[in-house]
């Protein structure tokens, strides 16, 4: 007689969010690729040019610190000037709430549609979203301009993340100059470790988006891995040209 067997269930865990962070991880990828892949293509170049070890030591150093405060500059106001767009077309969207409400609430009404939202739940929807001015300003910030308050990211916090994330993915590139003393030996080690940076930096981006580690990693290796040869071939042609 044969016997049913129980179905196997798999507890399920409760997901914690990625949290605060999570706006700023778009920095944090953007500044160390930047310097790492940045300061490899400038090393790469300058030791295919012909440049002595403290040359390229001090070429690298420079470009460490120009990008560092060019990354945050950039950042800051890139942060603030979109800061400052939005708080406009808030400004905007209350001017039309106030002297056109009806265009606002079919608007609405429309966005909710979209959502799905229809016959009675639709209008007792609108009707909750739209009770006052106020309520009906946050609920088109949120569905016109895609905006929450929580999601909203910092221009100082942004600058100094970026700055200092490019700086840290800088030093793979400039440390191994300060202690070889043969330029293509230092260019060597900077390979190798700016390689392991952008495979580990790939993987841990992997951690946080739940995709394949290893191709993320690889991803990024190969497109800075291609940069840095034709940056170093650039330099080879350019010594042979003016040599």
């Amino acid at each position: 007689m044969a016997t049913s067997k129980e179905p196997t269930t798999t507890a399920l865990v409760y997901e914690p969010h990625v949290g605060t962070s999570r706006q700023y991880w778009r920095d944090i990828i953007l500044g160390v690729n930047d310097g790492l892949v940045s300061m490899i293509l400038l090393v790469a170049v300058v030791v295919g040019g012909g440049l002595t070890t403290s040359q390229v030591l001090l070429t690298a150093v420079g470009g460490a610190i120009a990008g560092a405060i060019s990354m945050a500059a950039g950042e800051f106001l890139a942060t603030k000037s979109q800061a400052e767009v939005l708080a406009r077309e808030l400004k905007i969207e209350n001017d039309h709430i106030r002297y056109f409400r009806e265009m606002e609430v079919d608007q609405l009404r429309d966005m909710l549609s979209e959502m799905a939202i229809e016959g009675e739940d639709l209008e007792k929807a609108v009707e909750i979203f739209s009770k006052d001015d106020q309520r009906l300003l946050a609920s088109m910030k949120v569905m016109e301009f895609g905006v929450v308050d929580s999601e909203e990211r910092s221009p100082s916090a942004a600058m100094v993340v970026s700055g200092l994330t490019f700086l840290g993915g800088s030093l793979s590139s400039v440390i191994p100059f300060a202690i070889v003393d043969q330029p293509r030996t230092g260019l060597a080690i900077a390979a190798v470790l700016t390689a392991a940076a952008l495979f580990a930096v790939g993987a841990t981006k992997s951690v946080v988006t739940k995709t394949a580690t290893v191709k993320a990693g690889l991803e990024n290796l190969i497109i800075a891995g291609i940069g840095g040869l034709l940056a170093f071939w650039v330099g080879l042609l350019f010594d042979k040209a003016v040599g």
